[in-house]
């Protein structure tokens, strides 16, 4: 199955608010695709502050999944959303393969998203008490559960690990499993200035996340592999684009620039100088 997308700019989990933070800045619709913060079972109230600081090279951030819960979010901001017909995909995270079954069961009985995206890499799994997809078979578990208890014909994205050892073994692993693409690029591991566990994205991040996308596109060249970490620029999405990612997820620069997206939409859209006009 392929992803249904208009254009291939998305914005990553966590980076756009709920959406309506977004909008002020550009009508989320005319995305590619607009990626949820990581909804729970249950309502998290997530890290204390600070949770985000600068760093030289990016963000450290230790939001600790904040988020109303799945059915706050059922309730109060996926209809909104779907109202704006924004192409909404729902990322899910679970502190079992029960609890990502019943997210799934739940979103599964909600018409209109365009897919679910597996969170299979939170940089501090364990200290946010949620599983730790760290082997393969691990996050292969995890697709197939969500795969099973979502409707037929929802596209399932799984955003794996940014380990360049085992990245494309665990491609395979969830492709295998039933997922329609993978994510990769996602937040490495890092501390807060005062020890907490944290992630880190953003600039630093990009080369392993270019690392990422080339090794599973050398390993499985048939899958749909979405890119993300540091993307900013047109010629940071140009160079993933060319390399075989067939979309690519915004996050980090939404918060220093709330425009990027959607400039970078108008920026792969127009025509190249020199190029006959039809």
């Amino acid at each position: 199955m392929s992803l249904a997308l208009a254009n291939p700019v998305m914005v990553a989990s966590g980076c756009g608010g709920t959406g309506r933070e977004l909008a002020a800045y550009g009508d989320p619709a005319e995305l590619g695709g607009f990626v949820t913060r990581s909804i729970t079972l249950a309502p998290r109230a997530g890290g204390h502050q600070p949770r985000i600081v600068e760093t030289p090279s990016g963000l450290a951030h230790a939001v600790d999944l904040h988020n109303p819960g799945v059915d706050q979010f059922l309730a109060l901001e996926l209809p909104w959303l779907l109202q704006q017909g924004v192409t909404t995909f729902v990322s899910v995270v679970g502190r079992t393969l029960g609890e990502y079954a019943e997210i799934a069961r739940r979103l599964g009985r909600t018409p209109g998203i365009a897919g679910v995206e597996v969170n299979l890499s939170p940089p501090d799994a364990a200290a946010s008490s949620v599983f730790d997809a760290r082997e393969p078979f691990h996050a292969a578990s995890v697709v197939a559960a969500v795969h099973r208890d979502l409707p037929r014909g929802v596209p399932v994205l799984a955003k794996v690990r940014p380990d360049p050892v085992r990245v494309a073994e665990t491609a395979r692993a969830v492709l295998e499993a039933g997922a329609d693409a993978v994510v990769v690029g996602n937040a490495l591991p890092a501390a807060m200035p005062d020890g907490r566990d944290a992630g880190l994205s953003g600039p630093a991040v990009r080369p392993l996340a270019v690392r990422c996308l080339t090794e599973v596109r050398a390993a499985l060249p048939d899958a749909t592999v979405v890119a993300c970490g540091g993307l900013a620029t047109v010629d940071d999405v140009t160079t993933v684009l060319e390399l075989g990612a067939t979309a690519v997820q915004i996050g980090t620069a939404l918060l220093h620039d709330p425009t990027t997206a959607h400039r970078l939409v108008g920026a792969l859209a127009a025509p190249v100088a020199g190029e006959d006009e039809a």
